[in-house]
């Protein structure tokens, strides 16, 4: 049999003996019995190990085991006394052990893998490699980035920042999120989408590196817009090209709705179809099913279009001039982000007063809109800056938000994402 050194390196044991392993074959589990070292003086378990020592309390509820990394196919467990000391500042509470986080089931090392392999591997590879359920894996996941996060500074250096929100499940859940644009890292992440969260990261980064902020990119949502103006006014505020160019989409959008119903509705628009499901079918002819579908070939910026969709467009310049001057509207205002910054404030002056006189009511509340954000938008054209870096991470906190699902708590899907996508990931256990 090993000796007890040995097993000691084996199950990365410190500051502690190996009395015993005993091994179950049924089972097949290992079970090593450990005593702390007479020479390590105790310490609180919520303070960690290089706290103050603190005097022993009692002997606690007994033993206590901790799931450590397998040897081969066998389950380790670690079994050890679980007395608690006389904390000055949390009271009477489990000793620290240096080979286990407090309040947790698993040794470091099994959450640092558990932790590493979320990151890289899908929910059924972890929880099958693992043999823990995927709610333990949240919970561990949670642990190791509580501990991440206090070890290191994530809002050293920050200058230029994006926010957006993105939904992370069905009933209105949100996650606000904040992202570095000189990195591309996620720097915060909490749930909600209010002015009171957005504070909260505020009130995190601290008055002095609020004023540091230079620049911040932003949807244009109200809430945002306040909060950035309260918290750093210094800073240059700058309305993201892509979300200014899906407003204009969305009263393209409106008018072809507008433009559809009104042919459909027309003499000689529609017909009756026999029924379906229970139902009268109706479908559309004439003006109106040439208009059908249509939606792409105006939502689609003009070098991505197909033969087809050209085709489309072109009948529709002839047929329905009042569709292809919104049309023209939309591409205007996306053209305006690619002029030069000297040229941006007399183009975008221009689009504006054409969106008011073209007799459109959603480009003329589009105009009004465009009017109230004209600074954030000249703004995001003078320093190039977009949400670009953000939607990039959301559509990867999309990814982790599916695999996140059975998680109790979005602090557990924030944990993962923050590992993920925060520029300190979590390493194997022995590797650096």
């Amino acid at each position: 049999m090993l000796g007890k050194s040995v097993w000691a390196m084996l199950l990365g044991i410190q500051q502690a003996m190996v009395e015993d392993v005993v091994f179950d074959a049924a089972r097949g589990v290992v079970v090593a019995h450990v005593r702390v070292s007479q020479r390590t003086r105790p310490r609180c378990g919520r303070c960690g190990t290089g706290a103050k020592p603190a005097p022993l309390y009692d002997r606690g509820q007994g033993r206590r085991r901790w799931r450590s990394l397998d040897i081969g196919t066998w389950q380790v467990w670690i079994e050890a006394d679980a007395p608690r000391v006389a904390c000055r500042v949390h009271g009477h509470t489990v000793r620290a052990f240096a080979w286990a986080r407090h309040d947790a089931g698993h040794t470091r090392d099994f959450d640092q893998q558990v932790a590493w392999l979320a990151t890289h591997c899908s929910k059924s590879a972890v929880t099958q490699l693992m043999r823990i359920s995927w709610r333990t894996v949240g919970n561990i996941v949670a642990r190791v980035w509580a501990q991440t996060a206090g070890a290191r500074d994530p809002f050293a250096g920050l200058s230029r920042i994006g926010i957006d929100e993105i939904s992370y499940k069905r009933g209105h859940k949100y996650l606000t999120v904040v992202v570095d644009h000189d990195t591309g890292r996620l720097v915060w992440a909490a749930p909600g989408r209010d002015r009171a969260t957005l504070r909260s990261f505020f009130d995190a980064l601290g008055p002095h590196r609020s004023a540091q902020i230079a620049q911040v990119s932003a949807d244009g949502a109200d809430w945002i817009k306040g909060v950035v103006a309260e918290r750093c006014p210094d800073a240059v505020q700058c309305a993201d090209p892509f979300h200014v160019v899906r407003w204009a989409t969305e009263a393209l959008d409106a008018v072809r709705r507008d433009a559809w119903n009104t042919a459909r509705r027309a003499a000689g628009g529609s017909r009756r179809d026999g029924r379906a499901h229970g139902q009268e079918r109706i479908v559309a002819t004439g003006h109106a099913q040439a208009l059908k579908r249509a939606r792409w070939a105006l939502w689609k910026n003009p070098e991505n279009l197909t033969t087809r969709q050209r085709a489309k467009l072109d009948w529709i310049a002839k047929h329905d001039p009042r569709l292809h001057e919104a049309y023209l509207l939309k591409e205007g205002l996306r053209l305006v982000f690619q002029l030069d910054p000297t040229d941006a404030p007399t183009a975008l002056t221009r689009w504006t007063q054409r969106s008011r006189d073209s007799g459109l009511e959603s480009f003329t509340a589009l105009a009004r809109r465009v009017q109230t954000h004209r600074e954030p938008i000249l703004a995001a054209i003078s320093h190039g800056l977009s949400n670009g870096r953000i939607e990039s991470v959301n559509t990867k906190i999309r990814l982790i938000t599916r695999r996140a699902f059975g998680f109790k708590s979005p602090d557990a899907l924030i944990a993962l994402a923050m590992l993920t996508l925060g520029g300190q990931p979590p390493a194997l256990p022995g590797r650096t």
